[in-house]
C-alpha cells in the first residue's frame, strides 16, 4: 500500500496528486500551443505553453478537483474526453452545469466549508472548499463561482499531509480564516499569472502570491498558473523577488512543467535559500 505523497505539474493549473492510494486531477487543461480558452463574456486567450502531456496518457484517477469553470481550468478537451463517471469536486454552479450540459454522472458540488471524503481500505483524503475571490470586489460576482480547496490525506486515522489549492484568487485579509480552521498546511499550490483583462487585474501577481505565502506560512509553497496563457501578466520571476523581498524563499520550491515532486520528502526537508 502506498505510503508516499507527490505533485506532477502538468501546466497552467492541471497537476497530478498522487497521494498514497488516490491519484486525483486538479483544473484539467490539455490545449495546446496556440489555442485558445475562452474565458467568458467574449474574451479569449491564447495558450503560450505546451501541456507536459495529453489527456490519453493519464493514469487511472479517483476524482477531479476543479476550482471554476474557466476554459483554462476545465477546457473542451476535458468536457469531451474525461470519464462520465469519475468524481468532480468542484462548486455547486460548476457541478450544475457539468451534470446538466456535459452529462457528468458524478458532480460534487461543495459550498465553502463543506467537505467530501473519499476513502481506500484505511485510507482517506477529504476535500474541504474553502474561500477565494476572483477579481476584484464586485467583479467578482461577474466571474464563475471559485473555490480554493484543502486537502487531507490520512493513513488508519493518522493526517500524513494537508494541502491547500489557491485556486484563482486575489489575495484578501480574510482568506486568513483557512490557515486559522485548518492550520499547519504542508503544501500550498498557489495559483498565480497576475491575469489581467480590460486592465483588471484578476489572479494574484507575484506581490501578492508573496502576500498570502506570508499569510499562511506553509511548510512548501509551489508556484504553478503562471506563464501560461497570453492574459497572464506577471511570471515566476516577479514571484520570487517579491518572496525573497520578505525573506520568504526558503518556503519556495518551483516545479518544471512535466516534472514530479516527492511532497513528503519535501515538506520533511524544505528548501533552503
Amino acid at each position: 500500500m502506498r505510503q508516499d505523497a507527490s505533485v506532477t505539474f502538468v501546466g497552467n493549473a492541471t497537476t497530478l496528486l498522487r497521494l498514497g492510494e488516490f491519484t486525483l486531477l486538479t483544473d484539467p487543461n490539455f490545449l495546446h500551443v496556440g489555442e485558445s480558452a475562452y474565458l467568458g463574456y467574449g474574451f479569449w486567450s491564447r495558450r503560450r505553453t505546451q501541456p507536459a502531456m495529453d489527456i490519453d496518457e493519464l493514469p487511472d484517477l479517483d476524482a477531479i478537483v476543479l476550482s471554476h469553470l474557466h476554459g483554462d481550468h476545465f477546457d473542451r478537451v476535458a468536457k469531451a474526453r474525461l470519464p462520465r463517471a469519475l468524481p468532480i469536486a468542484t462548486t455547486p454552479s460548476a457541478a450544475g452545469r457539468l451534470a446538466r450540459t456535459w452529462r457528468f454522472r458524478d458532480t460534487i458540488g461543495l459550498r465553502t466549508w463543506q467537505s467530501v471524503d473519499f476513502h481506500k481500505g484505511d485510507q482517506r483524503v477529504r476535500v474541504t472548499s474553502v474561500p477565494a475571490q476572483h477579481g476584484p470586489n464586485g467583479i467578482h460576482r461577474l466571474m464563475p463561482e471559485t473555490m480554493g480547496a484543502v486537502l487531507d490525506w490520512e493513513v488508519a486515522g493518522e493526517r500524513r499531509l494537508r494541502l491547500y489549492q489557491t485556486g484563482d484568487t486575489l489575495y484578501r485579509w480574510w482568506l486568513r480564516e483557512i490557515p486559522e480552521r485548518l492550520p499547519d498546511i504542508d503544501v500550498m499550490l498557489i495559483h498565480l499569472g497576475g491575469t489581467r483583462v480590460l486592465g483588471l487585474l484578476l489572479t494574484m501577481d507575484g506581490e501578492q502570491g508573496a502576500s498570502l505565502v506570508d499569510l499562511v506560512e506553509p511548510a512548501l509553497a509551489v508556484p504553478i498558473h503562471y506563464n501560461d496563457y497570453t492574459v497572464f501578466r506577471s511570471g515566476l520571476g516577479d514571484f520570487r523577488d517579491a518572496v525573497r523581498r520578505r525573506h520568504l524563499d526558503h518556503l519556495v520550491r518551483p516545479v518544471s512543467r512535466g516534472d514530479t515532486m516527492d511532497l513528503t520528502a519535501a515538506v520533511q526537508q524544505p528548501a533552503q535559500r
